[in-house]
C-alpha cells in the first residue's frame, strides 16, 4: 500500500525500546498488568466463543492471550515485531490456535473477514498526536459491525490545564523507585514530555465523531480514563 509522504511512521513513535527484543523480553514484569477485569467486562458485555475481538497495541498479548480462550477468533493487532514475536511464541506454547497476529498499527490495519464484534486498546492510543488519533478512531470503527463493542483505557488527563503541574508532580512522585518494580518517575516524566496523551475533553469528541457513542467513562485518576463505546 503506497501511503504519502506525510503519512505518520507508527513504529517511529511507538518508543525505541518497544521494538528492542531485549526490552520486551522484561515488558511484562514491568508492565505487570492484569487482564482478568478487562476481560470479565467484555464477557458482560456479550464476548463469547462466537465472537471476533481485535486487540490494537496488543503488545507481548498479555490480553489477547488471555481472551483467545473466550472468543472464537482473536486478531493482535502491533506495530513491534518483537512483541509480535513473543506473543507469537507464547500463544504456540499455551496451545492457542485462534489468535493471528497483525504487524501493523491503528493506521495502517486492514481488517479480513467478517466485521469484529469487539476493538479493545490498553496504553497504546496515546503514542499517536490528535490529529492522527481521530483517524485511528475512525479505523477501528471500520473494523466493527454495527452495535460493536469498543474498550479503551489508556493515559487520558482529565484536569484542567492550570492544574496540570500539580496532578503530574504527584502522580510523579507516586512512582516505584526501582525499575523492576513498574514505572519509575523518570519513565512517567518522559511519557509526558514525549508521547501524546490527550485531555479527555479532547479526546471524548473524537471518540463520538469516530462513529461511537460512548456508553461508561471512568476516570480512576487524573491520569487515566476507560471508556466503553458502541459503534453507531
Amino acid at each position: 500500500m503506497n501511503r504519502p509522504p506525510w503519512f505518520f511512521d507508527e513504529p517511529a513513535h511507538a518508543g525505541a525500546e518497544h521494538l528492542d527484543p531485549a526490552y520486551v523480553a522484561a515488558y511484562d514484569r514491568k508492565a505487570q498488568t492484569d487482564p482478568s477485569s478487562d476481560l470479565a467486562r467484555l464477557q458482560r458485555l456479550g464476548l463469547d466463543d462466537t465472537s471476533t475481538l481485535v486487540d490494537f497495541g496488543a503488545g507481548t498479548g498479555t490480553f489477547a492471550l488471555a481472551a483467545a480462550p473466550a472468543c472464537g477468533r482473536v486478531v493482535a493487532v502491533d506495530a513491534s515485531a518483537a512483541m509480535l514475536d513473543m506473543l507469537r511464541d507464547r500463544a504456540r506454547r499455551m496451545g492457542l490456535i485462534n489468535i493471528d497476529a497483525a504487524h501493523s498499527g491503528f493506521l495502517t490495519y486492514t481488517h479480513q473477514g467478517a466485521p469484529a464484534d469487539f476493538a479493545y486498546s490498553r496504553n497504546a492510543l496515546h503514542h499517536l498526536p490528535d490529529f492522527w488519533k481521530s483517524l485511528a478512531l475512525e479505523r477501528v470503527a471500520a473494523t466493527l459491525r454495527p452495535g460493536g463493542i469498543f474498550y479503551l483505557r489508556d493515559l487520558v488527563y482529565s484536569f484542567a490545564p492550570e492544574d496540570a503541574s500539580r496532578v503530574i508532580d504527584g502522580w510523579l512522585a507516586r512512582a516505584p523507585a526501582r525499575p523492576e518494580e513498574g514505572y519509575t518517575a523518570a519513565d512517567l516524566a518522559t511519557h509526558v514530555r514525549e508521547e501524546y496523551s490527550t485531555y479527555s475533553w479532547l479526546l471524548e469528541p473524537m471518540i463520538a465523531r469516530a462513529g461511537f457513542e460512548i456508553r461508561d467513562a471512568e476516570y480512576p485518576s487524573a491520569v487515566f480514563a476507560a471508556y466503553t463505546c458502541v459503534r453507531r
